[in-house]
Order: C-alpha cells, then structure tokens, then sequence
C-alpha cells in the first residue's frame, strides 16, 4: 500500500529565520567604508598625478630659465632680476616647495616602507635583469617586464630627488629672502657659478639625471593609467618619453658644464656691448 503522500498547507508559510539587524548593519558599514576608501584612493591618484604633472611642467621652464646662462652672465641676471621685480620668483619658490612636499606624500604612499617590502623589490629587480634573452623567432619570450623596471626605477630616483630637490629648493629660497649665500639678496650668474664650479656640479648632475627620468617616466606612467595607451599605443609612448628625457637630458649637461666654467656660454654674444 503506497504511503499517502504530503502536500503542504499552504496557509502554512516557511520558517526562515530573519536575519540580525546587527548584520545588516556591519554590513552597509562595511560597503560604505569600501566605497569611502575607494573615493579616497582616486582622489589621492588625482591630486599625485596632477601635481606630479604641474612639476614637471615647472621643471622644464625652469630649466630654460636656469639654461639663460649659454647667454652669458649678463642674460641669465637679467632674466632672474626680471623675474624677482615683477615679484614672480618669490611666490613660486613658496608655491612649488607646498607642491613639491605634497606631491612627495602622495607618492610616498607606494614606497615600500618595511624592510621586507623593499627585500621583495629588490629581489624583483634583480630577476628582471637576469631575464634570458627572447631565443629567435619568439618575439617578447623571457622579455623583462618594462613597466615593473619604469616603476622600480622611478620610485629610486624620486627618493634621490626627495634629497637634492629639497636641499636645491632651500638653497634658492635663501638666495631669494637672505643675503647670507651670496653677495645680495636674490639669484645671481656670479654666486651660481662659483657655487656649482666649487663642487655642487656632482650631485646637481645626479639629481638632473633623476629629475629627468622621473619627469619623463612618470609622465609616461600618467598617460598609460588614464587612457592615453589605448589611443596612441604604448610604443608610441614610450618613444614621446625617450624624446623628452634625452633632449632635456642633454640640454641641462649642456647648462650645467656652462655653470661649472668648463665652457664659455655659447651664445653670449647676444648680450655683447649692452649696458
């Protein structure tokens, strides 16, 4: 005899515990903290990237400014006495030192902090130089990875940057308010040069070569991470970037052997006979 069969009441409703008011409410924190930090890191993203850009940006002027001395003392004075009358070098040191410290704190974010963290980095570092070659017929086989050795090169140039930026922007900003560097108060050909002729040309030279890869590379990573690769390609890029180190490269080496007095600045006769 078949065992009758049980068909539900279906007034009868399901028992399903409700769920603890205390879970739902750790979890709508917790999604509404996710998010808050989320909107936090892409302000920080915006805020790194933006005044990484606007430094770079002042360096290369401030390069053309500095390279007014292939004129000869007399361009690079008058220049400089120009920029400190109309008042526009004494603000500028106090806005891009704020820009400078900012974007260093930004930055210092993605620094590894723990020694074991830079253990690891160096580790990383040192395989992407051992790669094999890519055998023929394979092209990009055992390749190191570029954007790992952009990115572990430029977080060692911005901390050597970190150092003589900082020094360089103390020495100016006492060169612009105090006249215990130099002869007056302000910037002047005659202070600079014996300054760099005295030895500063060595650790100016490294923080050029720094200041310029870091510039150029970091412009490089900025435009990769907001769209720009998928219209010009990375290649592309890459190449705008090795245009622009390598032609500020060389005409800061150019400015700086000027400053140092190993060579006569190559265009001062445009100043020649002016009073």
């Amino acid at each position: 005899m078949a065992e009758p069969s049980i068909v539900p009441d279906p007034h009868e409703r399901l028992a399903i515990p409700p769920s603890r008011p205390d879970t739902r409410a750790r979890t709508v924190t917790t999604a509404r903290a996710a998010r808050s930090a989320a909107r936090r890191q892409l302000l920080y993203e915006i805020a790194s990237g933006a005044s990484g850009a606007a430094l770079a940006v002042f360096m290369w002027g401030h390069m053309f400014m500095v390279g007014s001395i292939l004129t000869g003392e007399r361009g690079f004075d008058w220049i400089a006495a120009g920029l400190e009358h109309i008042y526009v070098a004494q603000p500028t040191v106090f806005a891009i030192s704020a820009l400078f410290l900012l974007h260093a704190a930004l930055a210092s974010r993605k620094i590894p902090s723990q020694l074991r963290e830079r253990r690891r980095m160096l580790r990383l570092a040192k395989s992407l130089r051992t790669v094999p070659k890519a055998p023929r017929g394979v092209p990009g086989f055992g390749a190191p990875h570029l954007e790992s050795e952009l990115w572990i090169w430029q977080v060692r140039t911005g901390m050597v940057v970190l150092v003589l930026g900082g020094a360089h922007l103390l020495l100016v900003g006492f060169d612009l308010f105090s006249p215990a560097l130099g002869e007056r108060v302000g910037i002047e050909a005659s202070t600079s040069m014996a300054r760099v002729g005295a030895g500063l040309v060595v650790p100016y030279a490294l923080l050029l070569l720094c200041v310029e890869f870091h510039a150029s590379v970091g412009l490089y990573r900025l435009a990769i991470k907001w769209g720009a690769g998928a219209r010009l390609g990375r290649k592309t890029l890459h190449r705008i970037e090795r245009v622009l180190l390598w032609s500020f490269l060389g005409f800061g080496l150019v400015t700086l052997v000027v400053l140092a007095g190993w060579i006569d600045p190559p265009l001062a006769f445009l100043f020649e006979g002016g009073n």
